[in-house]
């Protein structure tokens, strides 16, 4: 039971993140390719709007009946702004890495970049910081 329900969060923050991942992804290409930003400027506004759909899926439908009504909404804003801050850095800084030192087209660069920091950054701090399960509530929904 216990892993088929964590398996079930996990496919849901992958829904979440996809969301918010492909409004962001087309976000930066529109602002870097139409509007002529710098992609790193790009990453870091389109970043922030794919990080409020994010946000509000995570809230209000993967991690609702977790967490996600009992912990204070300012609480998570915070704690889910400094994960998106340090996930826009690690996305702008990665691309532009992988862009001038690898000579990786941008669009590529970010999508490398975006898996690694998806997975190994992003997925865990939302999944154990922000919408983090109290034990009360944890020992509540095992019974």
């Amino acid at each position: 039971m216990f892993r088929k329900k964590a398996v079930f969060t996990f496919l849901q923050a992958q829904v979440a993140a996809f969301l918010g991942g492909i409004t962001d992804y087309g976000l930066m290409i529109l602002l870097t390719e139409v509007f002529k930003l710098h992609f790193t400027f790009s990453i870091l506004i389109s970043g922030t709007v794919g990080a409020i759909i994010n946000f509000s899926i995570n809230r209000f439908w993967v991690f609702k009946n977790q967490s996600g009504y009992s912990s204070p909404i300012n609480s998570q804003l915070f704690k889910f702004a400094l994960v998106m801050l340090g996930s826009i850095t690690l996305k702008s800084s990665g691309t532009l890495i992988l862009q001038k030192v690898f000579q990786i087209d941008y669009r590529i660069g970010r999508l490398i970049t975006d898996l690694f920091v998806s997975y190994g950054f992003n997925f865990p701090l939302i999944k154990y910081w922000v919408f983090k399960v109290n034990e009360k509530q944890n020992v509540i929904e095992s019974n």
